[in-house]
Order: structure tokens, then C-alpha cells, then sequence
């Protein structure tokens, strides 16, 4: 059997006549725990390729040529050195997972060279300064990265999350507001997932209609309300309400206020309460208590507008199916043992739990779901 490759016995395991695949065996089952045990590669090549601002030095204003290694260290490196081959290797694993496109040039030499797909533009500094590397080095701090030697343990008692345990007893907000670097970080990270989200949110949701008075729960910085206002002029106010130590650094939005309070004993009163990845972090029971505040703070015909992930009830190996069942396991692991990600029909009972009377789910981005409740 010298002469045949382990590609061609994986097909021939997998692959029969209706085109759906079977699940791995033999060499390919071995094969893919192979891949499952190395993925850390991936994560970690992902943040070294943010630091090094690859994406910036290939994407150069939009000309996005292919570049080799050598022709990019001087780029990332101006000041001298670096080692070529190694990010090679960093670019061609990445290649792998669609981050970059490679160009071979296949002459006495052969030369590869690096493009950004659509993926690795996500990672190209745009011109307010966001992208979604922020995203990606949030994820990979130190003080996360313990956590995730002991994600066993969320399992083995869930009355503490992984993280605590690794941080000696801190929370990871608990950590964001002693370390301003992480918690700068943190919202740099969330400034850039919200931008496109919320221009898709603008582009696709009606909800807005009638409203006046808006109040964010959890508006950090206030992004959200200020492209939501920016849109909608009909609505008068906005309050971006958030932890007092948050709004205290909120800039200054036309047409906001910054108010400074805690979602569990309260929320100011408007005529619809948006929020975005909030509910996700607490646990039923915490969830259920932040939307009986919601639903005191809103008048009858009044709406919550939550912007949550959303989990399927089928489980695949669909990008969008791991995405959401990835993020639920680091909502584990970091924020709270018990607070996850959840599916339609959980929002739904939780929502009618609360008060509200009404219920309906716009499946507006990928990642998040825009879920509405009315009272």
C-alpha cells in the first residue's frame, strides 16, 4: 500500500455516492483527533499574525498584492530582523483555514506569496481605527489563556467559573476594572465586532419605529446609540446606561446621556430598552431578573431589543453552528459557569417568565440574533 496516499484512504472512509459524508474511521479517525489535539496552532497563529499587523502590511490601502514573507517583514519589522521562514509557516497553516490566499510561483524557485481573503480582511484596521483584531488578541490575553487549562473544572463544580479559579478569585470584570489595559482592550474588542453588526442591524430591523426615548443597557462607550440615533433621527434621547466606572470614560454623544447605575436593582425608563450581548453572561435566574427590570422601565406597546447569540437546535458542523457552541464554552470558561448561550425557545420561556406578552427572533447577522420581546 506504498503508493497510496493517506488522502486518497480518508476520502474512500468518508466519502459515498449521495455525497454525504460518513463519519471518520480508521486513519481518519486518527487523523482528524490529530487536527482536534494541534488546533491550538490556530488560535495562536491568528493572534501573532493581529500583533504583527500582517493584514495592515499586505492590504496597503486596498492594493491587497501578494506579498511573500520576506517582501512583509520589513513591513512589521522596519526597524530590522525577524525571521521570514518562520511567518511563512505562521501564513501558509492560517492559508489552510481561508485567513490568507496563497499565490505560488512555481519557477527555478519556488516562491509563495500572500493575499487577504474576505476572512483576513476582517482583520485590516479600517478608518476609525477598528477591526476585528481586537477581537482576537481580547481573546488571548494571559489572565484568559489560564482559564482554559482548567475548563474540566466547570464541569466538576460549576458554582465557580474556570477563570476565578485560574485568577486567583478574581472575575474577569472584576480584573477589567483594576487592569485598565485589559478593560481598553475589552472595549476596543467589542467597538469592532459592533460596527458592522450594527450597520446590518440598521439596514434590516424596523423596530425602531415610534420610539423616542432609547435606553442601552450595557452601551460601554455608547457605539451602539450613537449609529442607532445617527439613523433614526425621530428618536430624541438616548441614555447609555452601564457600571458608574464605565460611563465615567464614555465620550461625549450628541443627543446621549451617560447614566451610571446596576441593571439588577434598576433600569431608566424609556420607550424601548436595546441591548447587545448582555443576557448571555448570567444565568437563567440573573437573566430573568435584568428583563423584570426592563419590563418595569418600558410602557405598555413599549419593547426589550436584544441582540444576543442564538444556538440552534440542531447541531451540525456548519461555521455558524461552531462559532455559537465555541462562544458558549468561553462564556463558560471566563465570564460565568453557568451563563451561556441559549436557543430561541429559551429566550422565548424567559422572556413570558418576565412579563412580556410578546416574542419574535430576526435572524439579521450570522453570529447574532436580534430578539425582540413586547409588553
Amino acid at each position: 500500500m506504498t503508493n497510496v496516499s493517506w488522502t486518497h484512504v480518508a476520502k474512500s472512509q468518508m466519502d459515498v455516492p449521495n455525497g454525504e459524508a460518513l463519519p471518520p474511521t480508521g486513519n481518519a479517525a486518527r487523523l482528524a483527533i490529530m487536527e482536534l489535539a494541534n488546533m491550538i496552532s490556530v488560535p495562536m497563529s491568528l493572534n501573532a499574525v493581529v500583533r504583527l499587523n500582517v493584514a495592515d502590511a499586505i492590504w496597503q490601502n486596498g492594493s491587497n498584492k501578494p506579498l511573500s514573507a520576506e517582501e512583509i517583514i520589513p513591513r512589521i519589522l522596519p526597524s530590522g530582523g525577524g525571521d521570514p521562514e518562520n511567518l511563512q509557516r505562521i501564513l501558509r497553516m492560517l492559508t489552510s483555514y481561508g485567513v490568507f490566499n496563497e499565490h505560488i510561483n512555481s519557477g527555478d524557485a519556488l516562491q509563495r506569496r500572500y493575499s487577504l481573503t474576505e476572512i483576513g480582511k476582517t482583520l485590516v484596521t479600517d478608518e476609525n481605527g477598528l477591526s476585528y483584531g481586537a477581537y482576537v488578541l481580547q481573546h488571548h490575553q494571559e489572565e484568559l489563556m489560564k482559564a482554559w487549562a482548567v475548563v474540566h473544572e466547570a464541569v466538576v463544580d460549576s458554582s465557580t467559573e474556570p477563570f476565578v479559579k485560574a485568577n486567583g478569585g478574581e472575575t474577569a470584570y472584576g480584573l477589567y476594572g483594576k487592569k485598565p489595559e485589559m478593560n481598553d482592550l475589552m472595549l476596543r474588542a467589542m467597538s469592532g465586532v459592533t460596527v458592522p453588526f450594527m450597520k446590518a442591524v440598521l439596514d434590516g430591523y424596523d423596530g425602531f419605529k415610534g420610539v423616542e426615548r432609547l435606553v442601552d443597557v450595557g452601551g460601554s462607550a455608547g457605539d451602539c446609540l450613537r449609529m442607532i440615533l445617527q439613523k433614526h433621527s425621530h428618536i430624541k434621547k438616548g441614555v447609555n446606561f452601564d457600571l458608574p466606572e464605565v460611563v465615567a470614560k464614555a465620550p461625549k454623544i450628541d443627543g446621549v446621556t451617560h447614566v451610571g447605575g446596576d441593571m439588577f436593582d434598576s433600569v431608566p425608563h424609556g420607550d424601548a430598552i436595546f441591548m447587545k450581548w448582555i443576557l448571555t453572561t448570567w444565568t437563567d435566574d440573573e437573566v430573568k431578573a435584568i428583563m423584570i427590570n426592563c419590563f418595569k422601565a418600558i410602557p405598555i406597546g413599549g419593547k426589550l431589543i436584544a441582540c444576543e447569540p442564538v444556538l440552534p437546535d440542531q447541531t451540525n458542523d456548519s461555521h455558524r453552528t461552531r462559532a455559537l457552541l465555541e462562544g458558549d464554552i468561553f462564556v463558560m470558561t471566563i465570564y460565568r459557569a453557568k451563563g451561556k448561550h441559549r436557543t430561541e425557545e429559551e429566550y422565548h420561556k424567559l422572556g413570558k417568565s418576565a412579563g412580556f406578552t410578546s416574542f419574535r427572533a430576526i435572524y439579521i447577522d450570522y453570529f447574532y440574533t436580534l430578539l425582540e420581546f413586547g409588553k
